[in-house]
């Protein structure tokens, strides 16, 4: 098979943690009502979701935008208050996370700095993802020095908020150590399941990696599911959409087994 595996114990398998979801950016809440509703809805295990109003927090305060960010943000402190808690996934995370576009590293610190103090300022997000973010050796110190930046501006969380960093596939390991989250695969059905993991993210537990494919069939959802929990990833997205037929962002709407793909990951993906 093509997907790295390991003998013995495997920190990435943990059975204590709970795969979820990440949505990498739905379209604007105007455009996409069903999509943002359904991240509230009670059991959905959602570990966080991007918001991206013209790829960044836009030039001032988007009331749909405020709308969806509060509903979001309400339902994770529903959860929280629940004892004992029976959304823990969504307790857990259930975050907001402003876009924050780098470009491959050439957006300037300042912008990118005061982008990210406007999302906290009229949103409140509890973190953000770095969207096309460097990947090579070279690349990670300005990275390093955007994410203590970040982190810094988040400290005030009660959890001190989540980094997210948009690779799109493997990076320098340096990068592991700069922030919460890699997104180690963001691509297409027809790669991934070909795909391998690099064999230095063994050490590191699910947690610390998302993968996002589009274009799975329904009937390759288990597989698609299962290369995931190989691989160690445990915030994925998966959709049936393409990118194809007028489609310019396959991850923008909800898939069309969004349900079954929902309830699949609540109580644990099977091996």
């Amino acid at each position: 098979m093509p997907y790295l595996t390991s003998t013995g114990a495997d920190p990435r398998t943990d059975g204590a943690e709970r795969p979820g979801v990440g949505v990498p950016g739905y379209a604007h809440p105007l455009l996409a009502p069903t999509e943002w509703a359904e991240l509230n809805r009670p059991g959905t295990p959602l570990h966080w979701a991007v918001l991206n109003i013209d790829n960044g927090p836009g030039a001032r305060p988007d009331p749909h935008c405020l709308d969806a960010a509060g509903r979001l943000r309400n339902a994770r402190e529903r959860a929280l208050r629940d004892h004992p808690p029976q959304d823990t996934v969504r307790a857990a995370g259930g975050r907001l996370l402003g876009h924050l576009d780098l470009a491959f590293g050439t957006r300037p610190f300042g912008k990118l700095v005061a982008d990210a103090q406007s999302f906290i300022d009229w949103y409140q997000v509890g973190g953000f993802y770095l969207a096309r973010c460097p990947a090579d050796r070279p690349g990670l110190p300005a990275v390093r020095r955007l994410t203590s930046t970040l982190a810094a501006l988040l400290e005030d969380r009660e959890d001190g908020g989540r980094l997210v960093l948009g690779h799109g596939a493997h990076p320098y390991p340096g990068y592991a150590e700069a922030a919460d989250q890699l997104v180690t695969f963001r691509g297409a059905w027809t790669d991934y399941r070909w795909s391998q993991a690099a064999e230095w993210t063994a050490a590191y537990r699910p947690s610390r990696f998302a993968h996002f494919v589009h274009g799975v069939p329904r009937t390759h959802l288990e597989e698609a599911l299962r290369i995931a929990r190989w691989q160690g990833a445990g915030t994925i997205f998966f959709t049936d959409r393409s990118g194809k037929k007028g489609q310019s962002d396959p991850f923008a709407a909800l898939p069309s087994y969004w349900d079954e793909f929902v309830s699949r990951i609540g109580p644990g993906i099977s091996e």
